[in-house]
């Protein structure tokens, strides 16, 4: 289970505060959860995501690259010029 142990004072204005109440009351949750729902989608957590991504690109096998002129001469060709470079 999560331990929530900071706390955090946010003044709203009255509509704000209603809307948050209305949808909580129709989600069955407090209103601090719905805070820490909107914060979640708003700043989404991605240090985990990039690093397992990094790990698993370092990870992978190597592969043969092709030299710098042959990867312009295919980009040429993809962009519908065939006039290639010499």
């Amino acid at each position: 289970m999560l331990m929530l142990n900071r706390r955090l004072q946010v003044l709203l204005d009255e509509g704000r505060y209603r809307r948050l109440e209305s949808e909580a009351r129709r989600r069955k949750v407090a209103v601090a959860a719905l805070v820490r729902d909107a914060i979640d989608l708003a700043y989404p957590v991605t240090s985990d995501r990039r690093r397992r991504a990094a790990r698993a690109l370092l990870a992978a096998a190597p592969m043969d690259v092709p030299s710098v002129e042959d990867l312009r001469v295919e980009l040429d060709e993809l962009r519908g010029r065939h006039d290639a470079r010499p």
